[in-house]
């Protein structure tokens, strides 16, 4: 298995939110007290520091491309704080000079003037968790922001100088209608960010709504209201790039492209995951779940949750898992490079699947047509060993 090294991200997750939401099935933690953040900020660059002892063979010669804080709600942290880890990471790392650095944020949770200070902390993307305009709907989806405070958080970074801002947006809610979805699109883009994320609310086990699902709008109207949606969309100047990604014309995230071509990327803090490729092959490790034990842990053997390669029975089914979902595809080249395994291993799923209608029938370039497109899962499944 030969691998040509991919670019490589970083990835640091705060876990801890204001409350958790009933859909909500990532590692977030509602507030109890006040969390050590300082202290949070210190066991990541312990981690950093922990796992490039563990990969430097894998690290060699590599410089950090995009740097993305996820969550939980990482605006909860200072941007004093925020700025003491990116200036530890690069202190470890080399940065590119035009490195995309976006931090997640609750519009619920921002104070008047905190955007000026993530600015020079070297944060140069914010992603909004609007999730919707609709003051009911957001309260149904236990949001603790309004329309109305979701509106000015985007205005006053803008103001602040961020230049590069992502809405996030749900469709398909409960209850929700055509009329309704489109309103929230119209009322992001009335906002002019530079990408809006647009998905499609599903029912997560062990989550509050698996547990007592709310109504939503059956498969039709979901697709009716995506087709709309995309639509509008496109009017306003927003090219799908992805499947639930818009952007301006030279404003894709760069972060999640990396995801989406299965680059690589350092996973720091709790219940983080990370990909290393290397000379065994593709890496996957991901540390600790629960905050608490994350701390305790402070770049110790015990932050390591689990460690494992993909084996390469797996690795068709996961590189086609992110490279399809992107609308231009991919080359076909990359998966050899990507996976280190010859495109004769993926020959039998590409037929079937170019025979179904699921994807074009180019030898240069991976990607699904309109009907891929809406049968995405089953078309990932082809490559499914």
């Amino acid at each position: 298995m030969s691998l040509v090294p991919p670019p490589l991200s970083l990835y640091v997750h705060m876990p801890w939110c204001v409350r958790k939401c009933p859909y909500c099935d990532f590692n977030s933690h509602g507030l109890r007290g006040t969390p050590d953040y300082a202290g949070y900020v210190r066991v990541l660059l312990a981690d950093l520091d922990a796992d490039l002892r563990d990969l430097a063979g894998a690290l060699d010669g590599r410089r950090i491309e995009t740097v993305f804080f996820g969550g939980g709600t990482p605006s909860l942290f200072s941007p004093e704080l925020v700025g003491r880890f990116l200036d530890g990471a690069r202190e470890r790392l080399p940065f590119a000079a035009d490195a995309e650095i976006t931090l997640e944020t609750n519009p619920g949770t921002v104070e008047h003037g905190r955007f000026d200070g993530y600015l020079t902390a070297g944060v140069n993307r914010i992603s909004f968790g609007v999730q919707s305009f609709d003051d009911k709907a957001l309260h149904r989806l236990g949001r603790i922001h309004s329309a109305g405070e979701a509106a000015d958080a985007v205005r006053q970074a803008q103001d602040a100088g961020i230049g590069n801002i992502n809405i996030d947006l749900m469709y398909a809610l409960p209850e929700q209608t055509l009329a309704g979805a489109i309103d929230d699109v119209d009322r992001a883009v009335a906002l002019q960010p530079t990408h809006v994320s647009h998905y499609q609310l599903t029912l997560e086990p062990n989550t509050a709504f698996a547990a007592n699902p709310p109504p939503l709008p059956d498969d039709d109207a979901a697709w009716a209201i995506q087709e709309a949606c995309e639509a509008r969309l496109a009017e306003a100047g927003y090219g799908q790039y992805e499947v639930s990604a818009y952007a301006l014309p030279g404003r894709r995230c760069a972060h999640n492209l990396n995801y989406w071509r299965f680059g690589d990327y350092l996973g720091i803090g709790a219940g983080a995951h990370g990909k290393i490729s290397d000379a065994h092959g593709v890496r996957r490790r991901w540390k600790t779940r629960l905050p608490a034990a994350y701390l305790a842990s402070e770049g110790q053997p015990a932050r390591i949750g689990g460690d494992s390669l993909v084996s390469a029975a797996d690795l068709p089914f996961e590189y086609m898992l992110n490279a399809l979902r992107l609308i231009d595809g991919v080359p076909s080249a990359d998966f050899a490079a990507r996976t280190g395994l010859p495109r004769d291993t993926i020959a039998p799923a590409l037929a079937t699947c170019v025979a179904r209608g699921w994807l074009v029938d180019d030898p240069a370039v991976l990607r699904t047509t309109l009907l891929g497109q809406r049968f995405l899962n089953d078309v990932i499944e082809a490559f499914m060993v």
